[in-house]
């Protein structure tokens, strides 16, 4: 490594728990302002990055405390470990997605991007570390567990004394031997889409009467959606709310469902709601899409944009495949069959998309976690999804209600509901996850409500492209009728654990069913064979999406 003037050597101790989850590293902010806590978890992660003396990193997050602060200490570090170029965001202010299309645009070997996502912000809230590799993914399995490793090993971290410049303005410095470049964060963004999309008739879309709301939910997408589009595509502005960044989100968690985003919500159920409307989480990975009076479920939304895709100029030759989750919704499966490309399942986690993106396996891919996105990148992508929408309706000229409803028609209503147990004891969730695990072959052929159970199976995962095997991810209980239900602990949360049941229901000819009524009955007979109730002392989930 090239000398670095001004560098320290710091001696420290690791700490336990730094094992990155199904997003990175997070924890409550307390956690992470431990001295030496942030530096040990970055050097750890500087450790395992094979090869990355004299290339480049990208830094950015999505704007909640303490990043601000905690940007600088990753530029410190970087210049010490030997990073030739360090590209950071203005303010530390960058999407997700856009990090990914950095990383890939600038052939990085990482980005560090500073997020909890979904998870709520502020001194007494969450924060997070998210690790992208050289494909612009998330890393995988393998490298978090090196990073893991490397935590309850480490003795010491390398920094440097020399004060960062100022990340308030754009501008190119030599920062301790590195090159340090604060970039605009929209830019290159901006221009990946106007590739992707046809921007001229996206702007016809935005002077015709046709008028959106857009909740930024004081996350970084705010920025993006005001400059892409009210600035560039015309969009009235005067229904967007919440686009201005906070470091503590407004007090509200910047989650973009019709609980946590609620004020969103309701103001597009109203009469006088707008025409089309969309909301972004606090890093801009996620999205909610509602029209006037209707909410879209987010494994419908995925449907419909596989459906439609072909709209769009980038995608205009067809779409190689498609993949969801487990978790997410069959309904994507059915198009997929319909128009004779391969649908993959997969365990939650955007990584597990990468090697099919890599391979060119599939175009399209997404979560029942309101995330969506694409081959242009390798995270899912808010915006990215809500320009897909626009499209869509630019070239139909159907609304949000009418495109379902058409949807429905042709392929049938996948009902689906999540609903999460959150701040369980861990100890006690295990234990009935290992106790359901055993009473796994004994359950088919059982009668219920809903039919015979005919499979049931806990789901394990055969990587087709490198073959790798991830066990455990998911039990599922496929039922005669054609329903589903999926359980599986969740890896973002930061307190206890979070339980994840997912439950769907298939009807042909009836699409006006309320979906909490229509699948009750297949969340009872859950409940009567794994007792989780009972285990979480929680007689009703925390939160139903």
């Amino acid at each position: 490594m090239r000398g670095v003037t001004g560098m320290a050597v710091v001696v420290t101790e690791p700490f336990l728990g730094q094992k990155p989850g199904t997003s990175g590293l997070r924890k409550t902010v307390a956690e992470f302002s431990q001295y030496q806590y942030f530096q040990n978890y970055i050097q750890s992660v500087f450790d395992c990055l094979e090869g990355h003396n004299k290339r480049t990193l990208i830094i950015g997050g999505d704007g909640r405390y303490p990043g601000e602060k905690f940007a600088p200490i990753v530029i410190q570090l970087a210049a010490a470990n030997g990073f030739e170029n360090i590209v950071v965001a203005q303010k530390a202010w960058l999407s997700t997605p856009a990090a990914s299309h950095l990383v890939r645009k600038h052939n990085a070997v990482a980005a560090v991007v500073l997020t909890a996502s979904h998870n709520p912000g502020g001194k007494n809230g969450d924060f997070g570390v998210k690790v992208m590799l050289s494909n612009g993914g998330p890393a995988p399995d393998s490298f978090a567990r090196s990073i893991h490793q490397r935590s309850l090993a480490i003795r010491e971290y390398r920094t440097v004394e020399d004060t960062v410049p100022d990340l308030q303005h754009c501008g190119s410095y030599n920062f301790a031997g590195s090159r340090l470049d604060v970039i605009d964060p929209v830019n290159d963004y901006q221009e990946l889409m106007q590739r992707l999309f046809d921007f001229n008739a996206l702007a016809e879309l935005a002077e015709s009467r046709f008028t959106m709301m857009f909740d930024g939910l004081n996350g970084v997408s705010g920025p993006y959606a005001e400059r892409i589009l009210a600035r560039t595509l015309g969009f009235s502005s005067a229904h967007f709310k919440r686009t201005n960044p906070l470091p503590d989100f407004g007090g509200q968690y910047p989650d973009p469902n019709p609980v946590y985003a609620g004020r969103f919500h309701n103001a597009m159920m109203s009469i006088a709601a707008p025409d089309f409307g969309a909301a972004c989480d606090s890093d801009a990975d996620r999205h909610m899409i509602m029209g006037r009076g209707i909410c879209v479920a987010p494994s419908d939304s995925l449907a419909i944009l596989a459906q439609h895709m072909h709209l769009a100029p980038a995608y205009a030759c067809g779409i190689a495949g498609v993949a969801r989750s487990v978790g997410t919704s069959t309904a994507v499966d059915r198009v997929a069959t319909h128009l004779q490309i391969p649908c993959f399942e997969t365990p939650t986690g955007w990584k597990y998309f990468g090697n099919l993106l890599d391979a060119g396996l599939i175009t399209l891919c997404g979560e029942e976690s309101s995330g969506a996105g694409s081959s242009h990148i390798r995270e899912k992508d808010g915006l990215w999804a809500v320009l897909l929408w626009l499209s869509i309706i630019a070239a139909t000229r159907k609304p949000v209600s009418h495109l379902l409803q058409e949807h429905w028609q042709q392929f049938g209503r996948t009902y689906y509901e999540r609903r999460d147990y959150e701040e369980i004891d861990e100890g006690a969730c295990h234990d009935m996850l290992t106790r359901l695990r055993l009473r796994l072959p004994r359950l088919p052929g059982r009668a219920t409500a809903l039919g015979n159970i005919e499979q049931a199976y806990d789901f394990s995962y055969l990587d087709p492209v490198n073959h790798s095997i991830s066990e455990k991810q998911g039990i599922v209980l496929h039922f005669s009728s054609g329903a589903r239900i999926v359980t599986r602990l969740s890896g973002t949360g930061t307190t206890g654990a979070t339980l994840r049941v997912y439950g769907e229901r298939y009807d042909q000819h009836r699409f006006d069913r309320i979906p909490g009524e229509y699948l009750e009955s297949l969340f009872d007979i859950l409940d009567q064979i794994a007792g989780i109730s009972a285990i979480t002392r929680q007689y009703a989930p925390s939160l139903v999406t």
